[in-house]
């Protein structure tokens, strides 16, 4: 479910606002490096406050897969097909059993033949990772070799779809279906927070999107309910995912936590990997809101999806 907004947030605006520059906060890096001790595995941390331009990183330019995050670029592919003509946001469209790809998807469980409009595949593609219509709008938007042009085009140097694309069959055996590092996938989302992906218009339609997650058990589960944020996990055996724009009282920030070579398997919620999404989340939230303390109820966590 979308989370309420502050009348204090901030929003979008139709103008890109100038960026400001980035210059480290060396007490939070502390605080993350402290954070992170002793995981087992490789993490990836990027957080940027944007009205101030302090930032904290650890192993932010490595690359690590995104798993289910890579349906922001596909996301952002699809509205720049509608910019083109490629596409209509409004068209119906036609659901085929062969378009299936087996798991709990809502998509994958409609009937054969059956009708549904585009703009509803984008929004169970985000708001509950439907991983059928992620694929199928991936090949709708031009596939992945398309969204890759995109994303080449706007300076993204490691941001890539490598599932069903040709010439990326080995960085499929790498990464998976896409690879990112956490500055370049913070990057993107808030170039949607701002207004700079693919328009204005398409940039406020995304960001909706992106606001109305049904997997709020980890980063959101820590961030109070009443305040808004855009977000996307990604989950696969060895990496646990996730970037976050929060828009905060005091302020926006964005982070992104990613990890690879995960010891810890598990799809339980005390998997080290969801238990760091968490940790970082709520270390984040009493950083940048000291004026504003939130821990969530006792048995929040037993609500959770």
């Amino acid at each position: 479910m979308a989370l309420l907004a502050l009348a204090a947030c901030g929003r979008p605006t139709a103008s890109a606002p100038t960026p400001i520059r980035e210059r480290v906060d060396a007490g939070l890096e502390a605080k993350l490096r402290e954070a992170v001790a002793g995981f087992r595995g490789t993490v990836g941390v990027y957080v940027r406050h944007l009205p101030t331009g302090r930032t904290a990183a650890i192993n932010a330019d490595t690359i690590f897969p995104t798993a289910s995050m890579i349906k922001v670029p596909i996301l952002v592919g699809v509205y720049d097909a509608a910019r083109r003509g490629a596409l209509d946001l409004h068209q119906t469209l036609t659901y085929r059993d062969s378009l299936l790809y087996a798991g709990e998807d809502i998509i994958g469980a409609l009937r054969d033949s059956a009708r549904i409009s585009l703009t509803k595949v984008a929004m169970l593609m985000i708001t509950t990772s439907d991983n059928t219509g992620s694929l199928w709008l991936q090949h709708l938007a031009g596939t992945g070799t398309t969204i890759n042009e995109w994303l080449a085009a706007h300076g993204f140097e490691a941001t890539r779809v490598n599932s069903r694309t040709p010439g990326r069959e080995a960085d499929r055996r790498a990464f998976g279906w896409g690879q990112t590092t956490p500055r370049e996938m913070a990057r993107l989302v808030t170039m949607i927070r701002e207004g700079r992906a693919v328009s204005p218009a398409a940039s406020e339609e995304m960001y909706r999107a992106l606001t109305r997650i049904y997997w709020n058990g980890e980063s959101l589960s820590q961030l109070p309910p009443w305040v808004q944020a855009a977000s996307k996990q990604g989950a696969v055996d060895r990496s646990r995912s996730e970037v976050v724009l929060v828009n905060a009282p005091s302020g926006d920030y964005v982070f992104c936590v990613i990890t690879k070579n995960q010891t810890d398997e598990r799809y339980d919620p005390d998997n080290e990997g969801y238990v760091l999404l968490r940790r970082v989340s709520a270390l984040l939230w009493a950083h940048f809101e000291p004026g504003h303390p939130w821990t969530p109820a006792p048995g929040a966590e037993r609500l959770k999806p």
